[in-house]
């Protein structure tokens, strides 16, 4: 089912808590530096393992948004694997709409994950708003979501007038600690107690903002080399709204980490020795530079480096990253 601001038919729903899974992104591409021989099995186990627990336990599974890698994953193989998962849930997945799952500003048929929802597989929240109720240990607890790029709400007192306690769920680009630009710092709900946010990828430290407490769980899946040392787990949201950890079996060593394990050389001999990045982009459809990675990360991470360097001015860098994803998207086609 498609939610489009209304909750879920049949709420409430009783369950023994929810089980909150960040960001998956699935998709058929081996992503960045990982090395994995036979992707995307690592992740798909990750998810199955979380519906497991979820049916073991009987918690309300609930996706953080960025459920795909790509908006249209055009392996049909792995939609099937992704489907068998999920209808092994007892209790029917939940899933906010991430960045990554739609092609444009709002979720379309076009979609995968529209797909899924049409189909009932999964029910998506496409459109800001309550999502559903759950009792909990005789608490109701109000559940509510904003999707990728729509607006987080204010005030929710009235959005849930029979429950106890309102939790809301956002995909954004949220300051947790030190802020970076474009990260807007965690603002109170007015009638939310906790807000739990998808999209930052690593687990972060709870931040209070007046009477909202803002958790950060961090994704089941390390897509890029900086989330090496991450614990991919999901959280049991229990009727006090505290999260706890469960462990997801991963393995250490996935990534290669070649040329980033090197002592820092001097500014001449760096430039020296990298071609630019903006010359390796133009050569980038060739087989030796692209196969360095599916999806053209290790060339993205060049290109990103330099632009610290330079401080390229944004309009620049939006145009360079577009050509980099036109050409593997164009190395992607059959």
């Amino acid at each position: 089912m498609i939610l489009s601001g209304q909750p879920l038919p049949g709420s409430p729903i009783a369950c023994e808590g929810l089980l909150i899974i960040g960001d998956p992104h699935i998709g058929s591409r081996r992503p960045g530096r990982r090395k994995d021989t036979d992707w995307p099995t690592p992740i798909l186990k990750k998810l199955e393992r979380c519906i497991a627990i979820a049916n073991e336990r009987h918690l309300a599974p609930v996706v953080l948004g960025d459920l795909f890698e790509q908006a249209v994953e055009p392996d049909e193989g792995v939609k099937a694997r992704l489907i068998r998962i999920f209808k092994q849930a007892r209790i029917r997945p939940l899933v906010n709409v991430g960045n990554h799952d739609m092609a444009h500003t709002m979720l379309t048929d076009q979609d995968s994950l529209a797909v899924l929802g049409l189909a009932d597989v999964v029910d998506v929240v496409a459109l800001s708003g309550p999502a559903a109720v759950f009792v909990v240990g005789g608490r109701r607890i109000g559940l509510g979501m904003t999707p990728y790029g729509q607006t987080i709400p204010q005030d929710v007192r009235d959005t849930f007038p029979q429950a106890d306690v309102v939790a809301w769920l956002t995909h954004h680009d949220i300051a947790f600690g030190s802020a970076y630009p474009g990260a807007a710092p965690p603002s109170a709900i007015e009638g939310c107690a906790v807000a739990i946010n998808g999209h930052v990828h690593a687990t972060k430290a709870p931040v209070a903002a007046g009477c909202t407490r803002w958790l950060n769980p961090g994704n089941i899946n390390r897509q890029s080399v900086d989330l090496a040392e991450h614990r991919p787990c999901a959280w049991i949201l229990h009727p006090d709204l505290e999260l706890e950890r469960q462990e997801l079996p991963y393995e250490a060593d996935v990534f290669d980490l070649t040329g980033r394990l090197v002592e820092p050389a001097s500014g001449r001999a760096m430039a020296e020795a990298v071609e630019s990045a903006f010359v390796s982009l133009l050569r980038a459809e060739s087989a030796a530079e692209m196969t360095k990675s599916d999806d053209g990360s290790v060339l993205a991470e060049e290109i990103e480096a330099k632009f610290a360097r330079d401080a390229t001015p944004e309009p620049v860098r939006a145009v360079i990253r577009s050509l980099l994803a036109e050409a593997v998207e164009r190395r992607a086609r059959p």
